[in-house]
């Protein structure tokens, strides 16, 4: 019969503190909400040898208006994302609520999605078509890192050893914003794929994210490319919006597994992206829905 082996337990108080016994405890898993860690633990596919818990550094668990910008503590948990920012950050906080159950939301954190790096959190997709940036620190000092340069592989981030994600900061909105997500059903589900949209009509760009659809969150930089009609809104329709969709389909990469086939997820993008491009276009140009 195997024994369990008892887990080293850390408790900074502030981050200098956390970066240092990272340093000095390589092995160490940082956790604060735990929804993903836990469950990795209670089904042992991890044993950690020691936690380093981030519960008690208050830097990490707020956020603060940066004028253009929000900067979002690593430790804010997604129930606050979605009651306190969603008119400022409106995609991340609509991603925010529909991750796990209300309980998963209040102890779930932004910094752990980013962590655990899954092509399928929900967070990614509109930090990505936000263009958000990572704050990372270490015993070095700290570094930002672009969002699209942070995901290098299923699970794998620009996070490197003894380094800690300390906060996120995501452009405040400059027009409206769309996330999608497609499920087997409305709640509690990990994304079959999920689809952000962010449009700036003065600057007449979109930005875009999709998530759970290749082996990293993606952007489409060819439908972000797309010629629409700024100068003569009206001029917009839903071969437009089509178009969008399938350039959206045409950036991801997926695959089959147990949630949904690839051409599955290509078709679900494609749809998504129509309608959310159709969404964002009516209310920027105050035209009645469709």
């Amino acid at each position: 019969m195997s024994v369990a082996t008892r887990a080293d337990f850390h408790r900074p108080a502030a981050v200098g503190e956390a970066v240092r016994l990272l340093a000095e405890h390589p092995e160490a898993v940082p956790v604060a909400g735990g929804t993903d860690l836990m469950v990795a633990v209670n089904y042992r596919h991890a044993r950690p040898e020691a936690m380093l818990d981030l519960t008690g550094l208050a830097e990490l668990r707020d956020w603060t208006d940066e004028g253009d910008a929000v900067r979002i503590g690593s430790g804010v948990p997604y129930a606050r994302i979605t009651a306190e920012l969603a008119t400022v950050l409106p995609a991340l906080a609509a991603a925010a609520r529909t991750v796990g159950s209300p309980q998963i939301r209040n102890r779930g954190t932004l910094g752990g999605n980013l962590a655990t790096a899954s092509p399928a959190g929900d967070g990614h997709p509109p930090l990505l078509a936000t263009g958000a940036t990572v704050e990372i620190a270490s015993t070095s000092g700290t570094r930002t890192v672009p969002i699209g340069e942070f995901y290098l592989g299923p699970k794998r981030s620009a996070l490197g050893p003894g380094e800690l994600i300390t906060a996120v900061t995501v452009p405040k909105a400059a027009g409206p914003q769309q996330f999608l997500k497609v499920g087997t059903r409305n709640a509690m589900v990990i994304a079959v794929c999920s689809f952000a949209l962010a449009l700036d009509p003065d600057a007449r760009r979109l930005g875009t994210g999709i998530g759970s659809a290749g082996p990293v969150p993606l952007t489409a930089p060819d439908a972000e490319a797309l010629d629409l009609p700024w100068s003569s809104p009206g001029r917009f329709d839903d071969a437009l919006a089509a178009e969008f969709g399938r350039r959206v389909a045409a950036a991801a990469r997926p695959i089959d597994d147990v949630r949904g086939t690839a051409d599955y997820r290509r078709h679900a993008l494609a749809v998504c992206a129509a309608r959310a491009l159709r969404r964002v276009w009516t209310t920027a140009h105050d035209r009645s829905p469709r």
